[in-house]
């Protein structure tokens, strides 16, 4: 590593295009062992993507814990985080982060596009680092179920960041839902305004080639996916609607809009997945999709749920500010929120505001509605509760093997039927879509070499 930071910045603009793969990492052949902390002891951590949601992320954590590492492939990003964390060693390349400084580190927050999260996440975890990867967590399917395998092998502390997910407003919906406060619920609607007027898609071609700017080490920036020239649609935000690199609108906020619904109704992997849609290319996802979901019968589990008989239930998306049906139970005056859920019962409806807001609708109802006692232990908050688990606390919420990887799974498997074209019969145990072969190269990618799983 350069010896200042202004020198490593100038060498990080101007480095070349060099992959760096120490096989002892990438084999797991060397590991630090978890050391123990005093009750008061902080976890080290090494932030990977340090901008946008990386800086909400280090910032967070900046009180919490010990920031040792930073990394990212934009210099100026990188600079600018610098002078937030003057004691964090500076690092363009995670896999050489890890190869000089992995004895320091205890823990990892990933903070990427979503291309980068299952290729980095999985270092970390070989060498039993905690990892905290933002949500969707993964790129694909088969990288949700590849992650929740590798956090049981390694025995390390896991978490999808999905913050709502500690949220109490969150919980109390799960709370209503499990205690009938609508009755049984067979129907969800999930919708936001994403993509429009946030990122482009439904574009069937790559646009015009740009100059790549001085700070952004390109090579790096496109990790796992297929060589392609730079253009400004992709760094450092535009990247979420192109398939190489993300998720479109399912990725970018279907884990937190889906995941009252998973944890309320005890979801499991879906049956069948359709998508219709307009605009969706080889390059791009569509200009907006309405996603239809449908899930099997099972065993409720929690509260006055538990081990109550469950009916199969039918779960609606839409995206690119497509909206369910209005309820005729909401008030004239009170309009549809832009970003939102509805749980439907036989016996009412709750409207969720964002992800977290839960109302029994009309208000009427709300108000004459006797709330049950809190019956779902509440969070110290999400980074804490993943700090806490890897000084060798109990798992957090949205661990990967216990709950974030099947989250992902199912979210994703909407972009899945949304690039097949047509209704996917899903076997989850075999990760495979039952009738749709070429399903394969959308729920598996392949990977550019040096970067392989």
């Amino acid at each position: 590593m350069p010896s200042n930071r202004r020198d490593f910045l100038k060498a990080a603009a101007a480095a070349a295009s060099v992959t760096i793969i120490p096989s002892r990492l990438l084999c797991g052949e060397e590991r630090s062992p978890a050391r123990s902390f005093a009750a008061n002891g902080k976890v080290n951590v090494a932030c990977i993507g340090v901008g946008g949601q990386g800086a909400v992320n280090r910032h967070e954590l900046q009180t919490m814990s010990n920031i040792v590492a930073l990394c990212d492939v934009d210099s100026g990003t990188l600079g600018k985080a610098a002078k937030d964390h003057p004691e964090a060693k500076l690092w363009a390349d995670y896999r050489e982060m890890f190869d000089k400084q992995h004895k320091e580190i205890d823990a990892v927050m990933i903070s990427t596009p979503d291309h980068i999260h299952a290729p980095a996440t999985m270092l970390a975890m070989q060498l039993g680092k905690g990892v905290d990867t933002e949500k969707p967590m993964v790129h694909n399917v088969y990288e949700a179920r590849a992650m929740a395998e590798a956090a049981k092998k390694y025995k390390v502390a896991t978490q999808m960041d999905n913050e709502n997910h500690a949220a109490d407003g969150l919980r109390t919906i799960v709370e209503w839902v499990k205690a009938d406060a609508i009755g049984t619920v067979r129907e969800v609607h999930i919708w936001t305004d994403r993509p429009a007027g946030w990122w482009p898609q439904g574009l069937k071609q790559r646009l015009p080639t740009k100059p790549v700017p001085a700070s952004l080490n390109w090579d790096l920036w496109l990790g796992p996916a297929p060589v392609r020239d730079y253009h400004d649609h992709l760094h450092p935000f535009a990247w979420r609607g192109w398939w190489d690199f993300g998720c479109c609108a399912l990725g970018d906020m279907g884990c937190h809009f889906f995941d009252s619904a998973v944890w309320a109704l005890e979801l499991e992997p879906p049956l069948t997945v359709e998508a219709v849609q307009e605009g969706n290319s080889a390059e791009t996802g569509p200009n907006w999709s309405i996603i239809t979901y449908e899930f099997a019968a099972r065993k409720g589990k929690g509260g006055p749920q538990e081990g109550k008989d469950l009916p199969p239930v039918t779960l609606k998306w839409y995206d690119g500010r497509k909206l369910p049906p209005r309820p005729e139970e909401l008030e004239p005056d009170r309009k549809m929120p832009s970003n939102g859920s509805m749980f439907v019962g036989d016996k009412g409806k709750i409207l969720v505001a964002d992800a977290a807001s839960g109302r029994i609708i009309p208000e009427s109802k709300m108000k004459e509605y006797k709330r049950p006692a809190p019956f779902i232990p509440r969070s110290p908050g999400h980074k804490q509760e993943w700090l806490e688990a890897v000084k060798g606390g109990a798992p957090s919420g949205c661990d990967f093997a216990l709950y974030g990887s099947k989250l992902a799974e199912i979210v994703l498997l909407g972009n899945v039927a949304v690039r097949v074209g047509k209704k996917i019969e899903w076997d989850s145990a075999n990760l495979k879509a039952k009738n749709a072969p070429e399903a394969d190269q959308y729920i598996r990618r392949e990977y550019r070499k040096g970067w392989e799983l």
